[in-house]
């Protein structure tokens, strides 16, 4: 009895060793399945398929007339009409009645030079002819009585009642006269000719507008000496610079290559730097008949069709060359994409946008085609990255590999 109580109590290590086998075996199957299991959700998201090429671009801004230009070219605003207006006498600058930006009038004084020694002589020319006009009245006052008298004479004499000595001393007061008058006359004209004179030197210290136009510069202050041609220290040779905003052109350089393309009266689209969001239309003026050897290239000049004071001389100018005119519709921008970045599924026109590097099926509307550019009106916005030629390997979630 005591020997089976003793046998009960034996530990069986078989049994022992056969559940620690069992444990080890869950231990390592338990984690391989774990793997499996994440690798299939992993598999079932798509995060362990290879990415896939894909060719992407930006949804942009379009203006219509990009699709049927010819070509490109760049230059400037250019005013057509422009003076630097200075003097032809040397004196110095008294009054400066505009500044940068002011319009003027055609004949308005904008500038007065110092001219008291100027107009001193006018008055002398003015009043020389007061002086000479006085001694013509004198002279043919003279001349009257003079011509009296010689004709009394001249009858006294046929009649014999004078002496040969009084008609002939009456004869030659009346040439006396006669010269006095032609001279008083010449007077009178040499003095008028004085008056004018002095009037163009007056003129000369006026500066004016010669037409219509805006001032871009100022080139001198008061106190500054006005020469002719500036040569002398200090000296300004003008004192201001305008021009005609009515007559601003934009001149750009076309290549030799290319000038062919381009046609006295060709509809243009002029883009400025300065405006970027603005977009003017244009006309071809002229094609400077000579090139420039240096760049190869022929000057154009482009007309504005729309006025608008914000467009400056000397801004920075883009011209498109078009192939026709550009309809009204067609003068606002639109957002679009490349036709081919377009796919239809259930009837519907569907886009894969590049989100990260992953791609998502974003349904568009469409509006109008433009050569191989489309119109998005809904589902996308400008800077979006869409894949460009989606093929049938990509789905809504594919992994990308982007390639701008």
């Amino acid at each position: 009895m005591a020997d089976d109580d003793l046998a009960k109590l034996r530990i069986d290590k078989a049994q022992f060793t056969q559940r620690r086998a069992k444990k080890s075996r869950l231990l390592v199957l338990l984690p391989a399945l774990a793997i499996l299991l994440g690798a299939g959700v992993l598999y079932a998201k798509g995060m362990l398929t290879p990415a896939v090429e894909v060719r992407v671009a930006s949804v942009a801004t379009l203006y219509p007339a990009q699709t049927f230009t010819l070509l490109n070219a760049s230059g400037y605003v250019v005013a057509q009409r422009k003076a630097a207006l200075g003097s032809k006498v040397t004196s110095r600058l008294v009054f400066l009645g505009v500044e940068e930006g002011n319009k003027v009038k055609e004949g308005q004084v904008i500038a007065r030079l110092e001219n008291e020694d100027v107009s001193a002589a006018r008055n002398r020319a003015k009043a020389n002819i007061g002086v000479a006009s006085a001694t013509l009245d004198q002279a043919e006052a003279e001349l009257e009585d003079a011509a009296a008298s010689f004709k009394r004479n001249q009858e006294l004499l046929a009649r014999k009642m004078v002496a040969r000595s009084e008609f002939d001393t009456a004869e030659a007061r009346y040439k006396r006269t006669l010269a006095a008058v032609a001279t008083s006359k010449a007077t009178l004209q040499a003095s008028r000719a004085a008056l004018a004179e002095a009037d163009v030197q007056l003129d000369y210290t006026l500066i004016k507008a010669p037409f219509d136009a805006v001032v871009l510069t100022k080139n001198a202050d008061i106190g500054d000496i006005i020469t002719p041609l500036g040569a002398a220290a200090n000296a300004r040779a003008s004192v201001i610079t305008i021009a005609d905003l009515n007559s601003i052109q934009a001149e750009v350089d076309v290549s030799e290559s290319n000038i062919d393309q381009v046609k006295v009266g060709q509809p243009c689209e002029i883009q400025l730097d300065a405006l970027p969001d603005t977009r003017f239309r244009g006309k071809v003026h002229m094609i400077v008949p000579t090139a420039d050897r240096s760049k190869a290239s022929v000057m154009v000049k482009i007309a504005f069709v729309d006025k608008d004071p914000r467009i400056l001389p000397e801004m920075s100018a883009k011209v498109a060359f078009l192939q026709r005119e550009i309809a009204p519709e067609e003068r606002q921008p639109v957002t679009a994409i490349p036709a081919t970045a377009v796919r239809e599924q259930d009837g519907k026109s569907v886009v894969y946008a590049a989100r990260g590097a992953q791609a998502v099926a974003t349904p568009v509307q469409l509006g109008r085609r433009f050569g191989d550019f489309a119109e998005v009106t809904t589902g996308l916005q400008v800077g979006d990255r869409i894949v460009v030629e989606p093929g049938d390997n990509i789905k809504d979630g594919a992994k990308l590999r982007l390639i701008e």
